[in-house]
């Protein structure tokens, strides 16, 4: 068994874009007596068909009614962006995405035939921090898929917590509450793909036996995060509006449910939107440490 690669630590923390215009293996011969690819890669036009997904892709989930928003404005406008991909196989004619299996479904739904990539030598440690990166950056990946990508990494490539910080531009207690959701059972993690439940709520049931009994009532009752708190230290959650600065959760609408979820993902902390007279309200942030506080406050002010 080969030894894992290294972390190249004069790219980490550099972010998509540098990534992507610049790897430590390009110049590799793609196989055959391919020429090697230039320092910044090559676009080319290539049939749809020799193009296929990668295994390295942490994101599993693709809502069909995004892909087909996306392929009508690709059959209007064309494939903007170029997919990112390398090559695949001995002959250097076919393809493996890295960056772009979004477009790349939507295209072919959009009865794409020749579509525009960027071919890099990438190695497989390279491949997936791309992929990762642009997906997390892009906020396209759901909390679980994120912590499966950060796990694959580290299990595979030998990466530390703070390694991983620098490359994607989150704080160690993020890494570790995110990959702590990877323990709960397979029922939960589904619902966090579904977006039935928060990161915030998900946390909260990490080592309990019932976690997957109190996920479903968490979703029956629509209950937000203080609720479940309450409820997995054996408290009854609170209905009494007036002990409380928000509306009771069940009031809450779908949208507000949802930017609650995708504050608390974002953050890797419990949130709370609490509505207010008109269009007034608050957003409660919970942290449980000094580095929680301190990864909030760095936000803030940034």
């Amino acid at each position: 068994m080969s030894k894992p690669l290294p972390a190249n630590k004069n790219r980490l923390g550099r972010g998509l874009a540098s990534l992507v215009g610049d790897t430590g293996q390009q110049g590799a011969p793609v196989g055959g007596n391919a020429k090697p690819l230039p320092s910044h890669g090559e676009q080319r036009m290539v049939p749809i068909d020799r193009v296929n997904p990668s295994p390295f892709n942490p994101r599993k989930t693709f809502d069909t009614k995004e892909l087909d928003e996306l392929a009508e404005s690709i059959r209007e406008k064309g494939l903007v962006q170029p997919i990112v991909v390398r090559p695949l196989g001995p002959g250097g004619n076919h393809y493996e995405i890295v960056a772009g299996e979004r477009r790349w479904r939507a295209a072919q739904r959009a009865s794409i035939h020749l579509i525009p990539v960027i071919v890099r030598a990438l190695t497989d440690q390279e491949a997936l921090e791309l992929a990762i990166i642009e997906n997390v950056q892009r906020t396209d990946l759901n909390v679980i898929e994120e912590a499966g990508g950060y796990k694959e990494l580290i299990d595979k490539f030998g990466y530390t917590q703070e390694e991983l910080g620098q490359i994607i531009g989150k704080s160690r207690s993020h890494l570790a509450n995110t990959l702590r959701l990877l323990k709960l059972p397979d029922g939960v993690q589904t619902m966090v793909r579904n977006g039935e439940l928060s990161a915030g709520h998900a946390r909260a049931l990490v080592g309990r036996e019932d976690a997957e009994s109190v996920a479903r009532e968490i979703v029956k009752k629509g209950l937000n995060v203080r609720d479940v708190e309450a409820l997995v230290q054996n408290k009854k959650p609170s209905t009494d509006s007036s002990n409380r600065s928000a509306t009771p959760t069940l009031q809450k609408d779908a949208d507000t449910r949802a930017a609650e979820r995708e504050m608390a993902d974002a953050l890797g902390l419990a949130i709370e939107i609490a509505p207010g007279k008109g269009e007034a309200g608050e957003i409660i942030i919970r942290y449980r440490s000094l580095e929680q506080f301190e990864t909030v406050r760095t936000k803030l002010v940034a």
